[in-house]
């Protein structure tokens, strides 16, 4: 069950933070014949799979580095509060005409725009390589394939996103505690901060997004 709410956790995080490959990935293929946006679409998934499972495993390497961790985890935290502030609109895109073009098109937006993501599913999975591989591998296919369904989603409704910086949120406070130094440093100034600690980042996002929906439905 653990594992189930771990992977849960993993699919959730790439649904949100990918928003923008996932308009990427539609504007990219869009002038394509049916049959080669199939293609270009489906190469495009299997390599953004490879390329993230290789950057997610450098991330596992340098997360063991002192302050790395901490480091990546105010990164994360930093992107969960830009994920529910964030302008709505989108660098444009060229759509491409070749196949080939396409599937560049989307390899080198993943790359670019995984560093949140990477970070993310680095510091949920805990070096568990095993959930890294399989959260990576269900969830990619998905935000590729449902790219308009997932964009359409993520605007209709708020709460989706509300739920990620949540997630990322809490993943941070994590990071925070398990770096080698700061970890230690933190649990030296006692219980209740160490205990806490991603309880409260976690609100503090909770109720950021939930005054900036009120305070969008208010202008």
């Amino acid at each position: 069950m653990e594992h189930i709410i771990l992977l849960l956790k993993i699919l959730m995080i790439n649904l949100v933070l990918s928003g923008d490959n996932a308009v990427v990935i539609a504007m990219a293929s869009k002038n394509l014949p049916a049959r080669q946006r199939s293609q270009a679409i489906w190469w495009g998934a299997v390599g953004a799979v490879l390329l993230r499972c290789v950057l997610t495993f450098v991330a596992v390497i340098l997360l063991g580095i002192p302050f790395i961790q901490a480091a990546g985890g105010l990164l994360l935290l930093w992107i969960a509060f830009k994920l529910l502030y964030e302008n709505e609109d989108h660098v444009g895109v060229r759509a491409e005409t070749t196949i080939w073009k396409a599937i560049q098109v989307i390899l080198v937006a993943d790359f670019v725009m995984s560093l949140d993501n990477v970070l993310a599913i680095a510091a949920l999975a805990d070096g568990d390589i095993a959930i890294i591989v399989i959260g990576i591998a269900i969830s990619i296919p998905i935000v590729v394939w449902g790219s308009n369904v997932i964009a359409i989603w993520l605007h209709r409704f708020p709460v989706l996103v509300l739920l990620g910086s949540a997630i990322l949120a809490f993943t941070a406070g994590e990071m925070l505690l398990r770096d080698p130094r700061l970890g230690v440093w933190l649990a030296g100034t006692g219980e209740l901060i160490h205990a806490w600690l991603p309880g409260l980042l976690t609100t503090a996002v909770v109720v950021a997004g939930i005054y900036r929906q009120l305070r969008a439905r208010h202008i």
